[in-house]
């Protein structure tokens, strides 16, 4: 028999979540979970001695929760960790301060196990987890961003600058290393496409909105872009610029083929056609290769490229394919990408 690629901890204070966890896990030829522990007192306990290439860590467990016991685990035994998350109100704030403090990724976890309604996750859940286990324990790092406590009117002005950055997997990171840096000014708005669900989006963009500076929000259909704002949109949606500068809206419909991923590619040309030297465009953490074009085309027009150092994603290939098809000006770490737009736009001419 072969031996299976990645060793696995799996961490929950709910026996049966564990157990069905444990089964999915190993129905992976590459999988193979090393142990299990009901909490994180005994997770810690473990670690050391079982060595696990991954841990999939419940958010909410008595005593000793999900984050404080990843915050253990990375100043102790730094591991890539995946969350497993409910997502409800207070799951969901807890599960992006996890990410904030070095988790990989994470799977929402249903409320009861009635329908199979986790082996109907079965496929995302192995996806994740083997992705998530082949990130390098010295790419995981502590996000340090502070509460925002000014209240900023939304400017009524429609932007003159588009800035689209693209990004998938190991975009919760990236993005929360960027987004509450990034200037507020009154001529440029900023656009994202995340492969994220919708929902989680949603929540991600309420959590942003209370560490950051600019506003950010989803875009709407034949919306003005308004200056001062961040708009992110999921990869469900095929989210395009049209008009003129100073009176620039967004297009937005649903993605008839979200999975083919093809909306940071769409944006980036729609933004390159309209504001040609104007537009900046960068490309971070994900796999697969969309954006590639969409920079390369804004290159072509005389745009500003930016492109996460592949030894700072999380997930390399779609920056490796940005890097193999067009010369970016920027190649830099998460961490700095945010003032090297701010860079780019302070230099411009409105």
């Amino acid at each position: 028999m072969a031996k299976k690629s990645y060793k696995i901890l799996v961490v929950d204070d709910s026996s049966i979540i564990r157990q069905a966890i444990i089964a999915i896990l190993e129905s992976s030829e590459n999988l193979e979970v090393v142990g299990e522990a009901a909490s994180g007192d005994e997770a810690l306990a473990k670690i050391p001695k079982l060595k696990p290439d991954l841990i999939t860590l419940d958010v909410i467990m008595p005593n000793m929760n999900g984050l404080t016991t990843l915050k253990y685990i990375m100043i102790f035994h730094p591991t890539p960790t995946v969350m497993l998350s409910s997502l409800t109100q207070e799951g969901a704030s807890i599960t992006f301060d996890a990410l904030r403090y070095g988790a990989i990724d994470f799977i929402s976890k249903p409320s009861n196990l009635e329908n199979n309604a986790l082996g109907v996750k079965k496929e995302e859940i192995i996806r994740k987890v083997c992705m998530a286990a082949k990130v390098r324990t010295s790419a995981i790092q502590y996000i340090r961003v502070k509460a925002n406590e000014n209240t900023l009117l939304v400017s009524r002005q429609g932007c003159k600058n588009i800035v689209v950055l693209g990004v998938a997997e190991g975009g919760y990171g990236a993005l929360l290393k960027i987004v509450p840096k990034l200037t507020v000014t009154d001529s440029t708005a900023y656009m994202i496409i995340f492969y994220e669900t919708s929902v989680h989006v949603d929540g991600f963009i309420e959590y942003l909105n209370h560490y950051s500076a600019i506003s950010v929000q989803r875009p709407f259909n034949n919306t003005l872009l308004k200056a001062g704002v961040c708009y992110i949109s999921s990869g469900e949606e095929y989210v395009t610029a049209h008009g003129e500068r100073g009176n620039l809206t967004a297009h937005v419909s649903p993605a008839p083929f979200s999975m083919r991923r093809g909306s940071i590619d769409m944006l980036m040309f729609s933004v390159a056609e309209i504001l040609g030297r104007r537009s900046i465009g960068a490309i971070l953490s994900g796999a697969g290769s969309d954006g590639a074009e969409g920079l390369e085309e804004i290159v072509r027009v005389g745009g500003n490229a930016i492109i996460q150092s592949p030894v700072s994603c999380l997930y390399k290939s779609m920056a490796l394919s940005a890097l193999n098809l067009c010369e970016a000006e920027v190649v830099v770490a998460d961490m700095e990408i945010a003032a090297e737009i701010n860079n780019f736009l302070v230099n411009s001419a409105n």
